[in-house]
C-alpha cells in the first residue's frame, strides 16, 4: 500500500462509531453512493479508493502524427476543410507532422476529425 493509504487507515482507527457514521453520510453524499446495502467496515475501507476516481476528460486535441506522401493532397484538402486555413497554411501544417489540427473540441467531433483524416491516409491521434 501507499503512505498515503497507509495514512488514512491509521486515521480511520481513531474514529468513534459516531464519526464513522457521519463519515459514512458524507462519503454517500459525496460520491452518491448507498452504503446500506454493504457492512460499515467494507464502506470504510472503500472510501479511500472512492476519492481516486479519475475525471472523464471532455475537451480533446486532434493531432496529425503521420502523412504518407502519396495520400498528401487529400489529407491537405481534409485540412484546409477542417481547420479553414489557406493552401499555404494549411500546406505547410500538413509538411510539419506533428501537428495539432484542432484543440479543445468534444469527443464526438474530435473522433469525427480523426476519423476524416484517417479516411484521407493520414495517422492522427486524440490527446
Amino acid at each position: 500500500m501507499s503512505e498515503k493509504i497507509d495514512q488514512i487507515v491509521e486515521s480511520l482507527k481513531t474514529l468513534t462509531l459516531l464519526e464513522a457514521s457521519e463519515l459514512v453520510t458524507k462519503i454517500e453524499e459525496t460520491f452518491g453512493v448507498d452504503a446500506s446495502a454493504s457492512v460499515g467496515a467494507t464502506m470504510v475501507m472503500a472510501a479511500p479508493a472512492a476519492t481516486e476516481e479519475v475525471e472523464e476528460k471532455t475537451e480533446f486535441n486532434v493531432i496529425l502524427d503521420e502523412v504518407p506522401s502519396d495520400k498528401k493532397i487529400a489529407i491537405l484538402k481534409v485540412v484546409r476543410t477542417i481547420t479553414g486555413l489557406g493552401l499555404k497554411e494549411a500546406k505547410e501544417l500538413v509538411e510539419s507532422v506533428p501537428k495539432t489540427i484542432k484543440e479543445n473540441i468534444a469527443k464526438d467531433a474530435a473522433e469525427d476529425v480523426k476519423k476524416q483524416l484517417e479516411a484521407a491516409g493520414g495517422k492522427a491521434s486524440l490527446t
